[in-house]
């Protein structure tokens, strides 16, 4: 059965044509929340409850848009208020330390993985590096799946890659 008629039946409530879909869509989704995800571990979850969303917002799929893209989008919201919320709590942290006495600290010279690096990027940067770059989505599905303008994308893309390479130490 092809998407559209799973979507179909999905909208009318069926349990097994949505579970069909997720089996589908949800390698590509928890490999593009793996990439947003603050903590890696967080991922698979961050995927389960855009599909859980997605289940309730069927309604809101656009007959224009995929259905791994309307998850996609999903995950990246999910993720970006999930990053606005530890960003206040890692304030309030950094806003506390700051209060404490302060006791010498050593710090350890280490390589930066992909990950790590990719970590640093703000991350409507890091969604639209991981859609193009390492999931192999176009400008325009990333634009589409962001919520944002295809320029922006495209300047997110070039910052980001300029980025990444600085802090792995590559020569561009």
């Amino acid at each position: 059965m092809d998407t559209a008629s799973l979507l179909q039946r999905a909208r009318r409530g069926s349990d097994q044509a949505f579970s069909r879909l997720v089996a589908e869509h949800q390698q590509a989704v928890r490999a593009f929340a793996r990439r947003l995800a603050a903590v890696p571990a967080d991922a698979d979850d961050l995927a389960q409850e855009a599909f859980v969303t997605a289940w309730s917002r069927l309604d809101r799929l656009r007959p224009d848009v995929s259905f791994r893209t309307f998850v996609c989008g999903i995950v990246y919201r999910k993720a970006l208020n999930g990053r606005r919320g530890a960003q206040r709590t890692t304030a309030r942290d950094t806003e506390w330390h700051d209060l404490q006495p302060q006791t010498a600290s050593s710090t350890v010279d280490t390589r930066l993985s992909v990950q790590a690096a990719l970590q640093q990027l703000p991350i409507d940067v890091r969604a639209a590096v991981s859609l193009c770059v390492a999931a192999d989505y176009s400008h325009s599905e990333a634009a589409e799946i962001l919520g944002l303008p295809l320029g922006t994308v495209k300047s997110h893309i070039q910052k980001g890659r300029d980025r990444l390479n600085a802090l792995l130490g590559v020569q561009s």
